[in-house]
């Protein structure tokens, strides 16, 4: 069998893929890549389609030993990457001998890389996806010293690219647009003033569920002081918990809710919330939907 042995797990490395779309209506929530630009890219860069598996490191990186010779390249956030200590490319496609190490680094400013291989991490699909949910438990475990994982054969070319633009993690601010709604009538009138004034920072708390903030607390409206029954949540959206303080739902987030949502921020932006370290400054944008 052609797999990776994990040398250094990490603090947090899942197995990321596009997700698990479709089964809401079951409680099963999306999941995949946080930051979804970078694990595209990484495929794309080893010549695999987009849907194949890639690893997504939290903070510290990981280290595996691939035990065949393979194509892999880092995304994501800036990082050093060594093949058996010695310095590698990242953002770009890199040979892995068979029996090496390839060490992805301590992230530089974001906090998540994604390592993509040549023919993709091949763990058994469950409910069509690879992913790890970090809710439900769905996918395989969070990677481990010493474990190994499947490595499917090389699907395609290498492509390359002589220039990749890729943002900068968010470091002075993070910029979110939202759009109001459904339940923004449950605040009182100067609450958007408030979310778009940017007194929030991201929490230490946040994780693949939700990006928490830290800041002023929204006011609910006088008229609504009991809650909400359950409604069904989007990626992106902004629920207000009894704190008041707003966490914005990501990836692995609950498939319903009953604690009011203020408005909703596009799935295009919501890569940039996944390299937000604790502490960078939050504004949201109000939008039209």
């Amino acid at each position: 069998m052609n797999a990776l042995t994990v040398v250094r797990a990490g603090a947090l490395t899942t197995v990321q893929d596009l997700g698990r779309p479709g089964h809401a209506h079951l409680g099963v929530g999306l999941s995949g890549a946080l930051d979804r630009p970078a694990h595209l890219l990484a495929n794309r860069l080893v010549g695999n389609p987009p849907e194949c598996a890639t690893l997504e490191t939290t903070v510290d990186g990981v280290a595996v030993r691939p035990d065949r010779a393979v194509t892999a390249a880092v995304a994501g956030t800036p990082c050093a990457v060594r093949i058996d200590g010695r310095p590698a490319a990242w953002g770009a496609p890199v040979r892995v001998p068979a029996g090496a190490v390839l060490d992805v680094g301590a992230a530089a400013g974001g906090l998540r890389a994604y390592v993509a291989f040549g023919g993709g991490v091949a763990v058994p699909p469950l409910l069509g996806s690879r992913s790890r949910d970090l809710l439900s438990g769905l996918g395989p475990e969070p990677l481990a010293d010493g474990a190994e994982l499947p490595l499917g054969a090389p699907l395609g070319l290498s492509c390359g690219a002589d220039a990749v633009p890729w943002p900068a993690p968010p470091v002075d601010g993070l910029v979110l647009p939202l759009v109001l709604g459904p339940r923004d009538d449950w605040f009182t009138p100067d609450a958007p003033r408030a979310l778009a004034a940017g007194a929030y920072r991201v929490s230490p708390a946040s994780n693949r569920i939700g990006l928490r903030t830290e800041g002023p607390a929204l006011v609910r409206a006088p008229s609504c002081d009991g809650e909400l029954p359950s409604e069904g949540m989007v990626l992106g959206a902004v629920q207000v918990p009894p704190d008041g303080l707003p966490v914005v739902f990501l990836a692995d987030h609950p498939t319903t809710g009953g604690y009011p949502v203020i408005g909703v921020v596009p799935e295009a932006a919501l890569a940039a919330a996944a390299q937000a370290v604790p502490g960078t400054p939050v504004r949201f944008v109000l939008v039209r939907g």
